[in-house]
């Protein structure tokens, strides 16, 4: 297996690991039964449906 000849230097290395980054970061969506914002493919924290019915319940919900 073939080794370095050369050390790689402290600026080359940066430019390679400045691409290990958060790409894809969730976005909150409009829940459509209240209307506040949440994760797709999650309950909504506030109401508590998902997908049209009540998934969580939430007593404090109006």
């Amino acid at each position: 297996m073939a080794n370095p000849k050369r050390r790689h230097s402290k600026a080359r290395t940066a430019k390679r690991r400045s691409q290990y980054k958060v790409k894809n970061v969730p976005t909150p969506h409009e829940c459509p039964n209240c209307g506040n914002a949440k994760l797709m493919h999650r309950a909504c924290p506030t109401c508590g449906h998902y997908r049209g019915r009540a998934v969580v319940e939430r007593p404090d919900y109006v």
